[in-house]
């Protein structure tokens, strides 16, 4: 019989593709099974974006079908842990909250693993009971799991320093040899096409750069969420006449395809973001970035060394940057060989399974 401890791993897999997801599949995919048995209950309800959020009695049905199903892993398998993700939202919160104590209740402890960086406007928005309730529920676990220093002070107040935990993304991909074709440079973007990621900065950083007669080109892969706001972009692209090309969600299967080809990677999220995964990515795939300062993305962006960070809302300044990029060569090539660096030291899976297995051998020790 093994003599590996048994882990269980709540959270929902793709489809839909969103940060949450896709973290996920990989930590299933991982050689965390080398250290440990691991359980997966999947808590995914929507299999479209555009159902997040909405009720119908089918989620009702499937949640209460997912609580079954918890309760029965935790009786037959008895996991030493349950690391379970949570909303940053009241009513999210509320129907995690039910999973971690279930665990509880039949003796797993529970580590919680925030995946996002709006736990801090949520709390500060919330009324005094929610705040109670989240922060007696907290007291009730392990500790909590961030994704960079810089998102420990979320907990401030609701947990002791002990007790927050940090663990980065990283994965490891089988990348295509670079692949570039044609003179002009290629910044590629990739996310869900809405405000909160930046997408109509994008777009008009696009104008401001064909204005300048700046000789580069945009891809953009994702899938709309508002459709006053595709219209809104669609209809700038063709009065400007911008060389940009738009994929739809389904060809993100094809994201190192295109990295390959790519020159710049640009992700300007206005909104709280954890650790952005395609961050992650447009680094092992050696592309210099353009952010934002948004949740631990500037652990992972370091401005003028592997790209650039920019103010949130800012279409002039991303402009300006690729700008810069475009025209200097031996800058961007630097910036890419320096995102590769970075990646390799710090965002593998290897590194993000190893501060895992640390975090989870320190609890259940």
């Amino acid at each position: 019989m093994s003599d590996k401890k048994n882990i269980l791993l709540l959270g929902k897999l793709p489809p839909p593709y969103m940060g949450p997801s896709i973290a996920t599949a990989l930590l299933l995919q991982s050689d965390l099974s080398r250290s440990f048995n691991l359980l997966h209950v999947d808590t995914k309800v929507n299999t479209d974006l555009k159902n997040i959020g909405k009720f119908n009695f089918d989620k009702l049905k499937k949640n209460l079908a997912i609580y079954r199903k918890l309760i029965k892993i935790n009786r037959n398998n008895k996991p030493e842990l349950a690391l379970i993700p949570f909303s940053q939202t009241t009513i999210g919160f509320i129907k995690d909250s039910i999973y971690i104590r279930i665990c509880l209740l039949l003796k797993t402890k529970v580590l919680l693993h925030l995946r996002g960086s709006e736990f801090k406007i949520w709390m500060n928005r919330s009324s005094f009971l929610t705040r109670w309730y989240v922060k007696s529920t907290l007291n009730k676990c392990e500790g909590v799991i961030v994704l960079g220093n810089n998102l420990r002070y979320l907990f401030e107040g609701y947990l002791p320093d002990n007790k927050i935990f940090v663990c980065p993304n990283g994965g490891t991909y089988h990348l295509p040899a670079k692949n570039k074709t044609g003179t002009k440079i290629k910044v590629l973007y990739l996310g869900n096409l809405q405000p909160s990621k930046g997408i109509e900065d994008v777009i008009d950083a696009a104008r401001l750069l064909a204005e300048r007669n700046i000789n580069c080109k945009f891809e953009i892969i994702g899938g709309w969420r508002n459709e006053e706001i595709k219209k809104k972009c669609l209809a700038i692209v063709s009065e400007h006449k911008l060389d940009v090309h738009f994929y739809s969600q389904e060809e993100s299967t094809r994201k190192f395809e295109l990295m390959a080809q790519s020159d710049i990677f640009l992700f300007p999220p206005r909104a709280p973001e954890g650790h952005p995964w395609v961050i992650i990515e447009a680094m092992a795939s050696s592309l210099p970035v353009i952010s934002t300062d948004q949740g631990a993305i500037v652990e992972s962006v370091i401005d003028g060394i592997n790209g650039f960070i920019v103010k949130s809302k800012s279409p002039e300044e991303i402009a300006s940057k690729i700008e810069i990029l475009v025209n200097d060569d031996n800058l961007r090539n630097s910036m890419s060989q320096k995102s590769r660096e970075l990646y390799e030291a710090n965002f593998t899976e290897e590194k993000m399974v190893q501060r895992l297995t640390t975090i989870i051998n320190q609890i259940t020790a």
